[in-house]
């Protein structure tokens, strides 16, 4: 199919790989690839063809990638076409990854019979990471340090330990410790860390659809690489949020409000950052050299190194903070005339800062995306130089921090690979695209004819937004047969939280249920249902029973954590636990031993602790399905 429709099917890991592809050949990162950044890249590329060939290739690519033939190959046209048949395509492939130095992996994926690739820079950039985050942890003493000139990640996320630390890190209290198992392990309890590590980084918004425990287990270079990627990039983001991190607001710009602001994703706001940092050195001189750079991307225009120094020069504390040594920056090797060792000379300087983490020189020099978009998060971590404005009239309210059920909701929507990727639930859902995907995925047939899809045109963009989310309420109401009393497009559109959020339950609820349907085939299920089966289920183990997903005795945890007993026995140590008069703490305490044993015995559930002990029907609901479906497998 030629048009945009192809990508909603693309899985959001291949998507980003293709992402980064095309960024290798956009050089100049203006969202399209012109014949000259062609003829470049066979240039850089060094490959043994003659002059003629290359200038063949170029015009056959242009001619089967630029569908509407105005000489400039975006992204979408970019997808669309099939790169893995012809030759001409298996040489740009070959060009792309000779480029960035990329390894091919030996063996093909079943699915599509492509061969995968893993990127050597990748490897050591992630081991460097792990190897310092977990330095000090008493579980991991037997991997780390890992060697990252050999293939010892690959090995060493076997067991789940690691994996399981590293989604910690990125969002703290994810996984609890209880549940990890960490001595004498058997190929059982190694399943077990791998279930919880894949069902706990599912819940934090990884897309884990094609990874099993065996890939990891078996060390799958690229799927390791893959999922690392996803968790490491999660806990860089954390904090870059308005909601999380009001001195982002220094970033605003002349005649811009709040709202603008918080529509950007992390990386337009990490690019905001550097050049605001950039603009700010520009005030002064640095040994006479003057910065008037400004940068698009974190791959071409990085490069020189020239606007990282003066970065690191800018948020480099300067002594003048209550307690806090200055670090003075050396920028002479800004005058460095290659730009291999002027990169070096950048990285001693981000050393001396304690961040010179992900890149290396030659990943400076090469623009490789992902990791320097990895280094710039970690220094805006360490030291965003931001200081909160005082005198501007900024409507705080305005600004409000997710709530758990959005998390929630973003979480699950992320872990299915949606695309693009959902930073801020209202904003990203504003023209439906996402939404369609989800009905996609709870078999609601969507037209694709009818999708207005990016890029939108400037005047008018909105209504084509406006006509896609009310096709997304027509598609609920007659396709789905959801209760949308009082639900219009515009309502999505604007991101009404109430009445979006209405829609996001009922596709997450049709979703939850549809496996069931699936493992019962296909016979309907309704709520009524699932407390049959979870009241039969708790009978036979000789357990208490509920009344339902208001009950009052779920706030303790004790019917989740009977039922998982009931489905594995002998899983749960209650001996843990406190079953009787408990304190707010206590319940969490079991609430949170709840949630990750039922991931860790295999059900993918995306309900917060909190959750239980609240008691949220909705939540609580998801929690006793994802159950009863991890039950019914059993059978």
């Amino acid at each position: 199919p030629e048009k945009m429709a192809g990508t909603s099917h693309i899985p959001a890991e291949e998507m980003e790989e293709l992402r980064e592809a095309f960024s290798k050949v956009d050089v100049d990162g203006n969202g399209h690839i012109s014949t000259d950044e062609l003829n470049q890249l066979f240039k850089e590329a060094n490959l043994p063809l003659p002059g003629y060939r290359v200038r063949e290739i170029v015009q056959e690519l242009s001619r089967t990638m630029d569908l509407n033939q105005d000489g400039k190959i975006t992204f979408d046209e970019f997808v669309v076409r099939d790169l893995k048949s012809s030759e001409v395509a298996k040489t740009f492939r070959k060009a792309i990854n000779k480029k960035e130095g990329i390894y091919s992996v030996a063996g093909t994926s079943e699915q599509s019979g492509t061969q995968h690739s893993y990127s050597e820079e990748e490897k050591v950039a992630f081991v460097n990471w792990i190897n310092k985050a977990l330095e000090k942890d008493p579980d991991c003493q037997h991997v780390v340090p890992m060697d990252p000139s050999s293939n010892d990640l690959f090995t060493a996320v076997g067991d789940g330990l690691v994996l399981c630390k590293m989604i910690n890190l990125s969002v703290p209290d994810t996984i609890d410790e209880r549940t990890i198992n960490k001595k004498k392990l058997t190929p059982f309890t190694i399943q077990e860390n791998l279930n919880l590590a894949l069902n706990s980084a599912s819940a934090i918004g990884c897309h884990v659809v094609n990874i099993g425990a065996e890939d990891l287990k078996e060390g799958r270079q690229h799927l390791v690489l893959g999922l690392l990627w996803q968790v490491i990039k999660i806990g860089l983001f954390a904090d870059i949020e308005i909601s999380r991190n009001e001195a982002l607001i220094a970033l605003l710009r002349d005649g811009e409000s709040l709202e603008d602001l918080v529509k950007l994703s992390p990386e337009e706001l990490l690019l905001r950052w550097a050049n605001y940092h950039l603009e700010e050195a520009g005030c002064s001189k640095i040994n006479n050299f003057s910065s008037d750079i400004k940068i698009n991307n974190f791959s071409s225009d990085i490069k020189d190194s020239k606007a990282y120094y003066n970065i690191l020069n800018q948020v480099a504390p300067k002594g003048d903070e209550e307690g806090i040594p200055a670090i003075p920056i050396d920028i002479s090797g800004i005058r460095e005339k290659d730009d291999l060792k002027r990169a070096e000379c950048m990285l001693v300087q981000a050393d001396r800062l304690g961040c010179r983490q992900f890149v290396t020189a030659t990943d400076v020099v090469r623009g490789n995306p992902k990791l320097n978009l990895a280094y710039v998060a970690n220094l805006f971590n360490k030291y965003p130089a931001l200081k909160k404005p005082e005198n501007q009239d900024i409507d705080w309210s305005s600004i409000e921090g997710e709530t758990r059920e959005e998390r929630t909701f973003r979480n699950w929507m992320n872990s299915l690979g949606v695309n693009p990727r959902v930073n801020h639930l209202y904003v990203d859902l504003a023209d439906a695209l996402v939404i369609f995907q989800l009905y996609e995925k709870i078999k609601v047939p969507v037209d694709w004819d009818r999708v207005n899809k990016p890029p939108y045109p400037k005047l008018g963009s909105n209504m084509k937004k406006l006509e896609n989310c009310n096709y997304a309420v027509e598609l609920g109401k007659k396709e789905a047969k959801f209760s949308l009393v009082g639900i219009a497009g515009q309502d999505l559109n604007e991101g009404n939280r109430k009445l979006t959020l209405a829609l996001l339950w009922q596709l997450m609820r049709r979703y939850t249920l549809n496996i069931l349907e699936d493992l019962g085939d296909g016979q309907k299920v309704i709520d009524d249902t699932i407390v049959i089966w979870v009241n039969d289920a708790l009978t036979q183990a000789g357990k208490g029973t509920i009344s339902g997903f208001k009950d009052g005795s779920i706030s303790s945890s004790m019917p989740v954590l009977d039922l998982i007993d009931a489905i594995q026995p002998g899983s749960i140590r209650y001996d843990l636990l406190k079953a009787e008069d408990l304190t707010d703490e206590e319940k969490l305490n079991n609430a949170k031993y709840a949630i990750s044993m039922a991931r860790k015995i295999g059900a993918r559930v995306y309900a917060l602790p909190e959750d239980l002990v609240e008691v949220k029907p909705k939540m609580v609901m998801t929690v006793f399905a994802c159950l009863m479906a991890r039950g019914m497998r059993r059978i």
